[in-house]
């Protein structure tokens, strides 16, 4: 089990860049470390979709969707069980609650991850 938090949003001139954090806290012994992080996102009236994630440990494997890839990175320290999602030229589009997720794989939280966070709104507005 992993309780996952979001923070950083808010509202973001389009252009501008936004830095979101996920901190993860577990049952004793299990750090973010062990999990593979996601983030996904959900703007009104659409489904929710994909945006970047993670693997686990020190691995340096990622992914993005193609709607961010280019402009975002994903990073990690385990050090402060907390995952950093940079989004940089940010577009109206990209307005959406943005969800931190959690599972052991990154095959899997990029698909259908066991844990979620309650979310982070960014809206990119002039």
């Amino acid at each position: 089990q992993v309780q996952l938090v979001e923070s950083g949003g808010g509202l973001v001139q389009p252009g501008g860049s936004v830095m979101l954090a996920c901190a993860a806290s577990g049952r004793t012994g299990r750090t973010v470390g062990n999990y593979a992080i996601g983030w996904f996102r959900q703007a009104p009236g659409k489904e929710r979709e994909f945006v970047a994630a993670i693997g686990w440990w020190s691995s340096s494997s990622t992914h993005f969707a193609d709607s961010v890839k280019g402009r975002s990175t994903i990073s990690r320290d385990d050090a402060k069980n907390t995952v950093y999602l940079r989004m940089n030229g940010l577009k109206p589009e990209d307005t959406a609650v943005y969800y931190c997720t959690a599972d052991s794989a990154l095959s899997t939280v990029i698909r259908r991850p066991a844990y979620w966070g309650q979310g982070t709104q960014v809206t990119v507005s002039a």
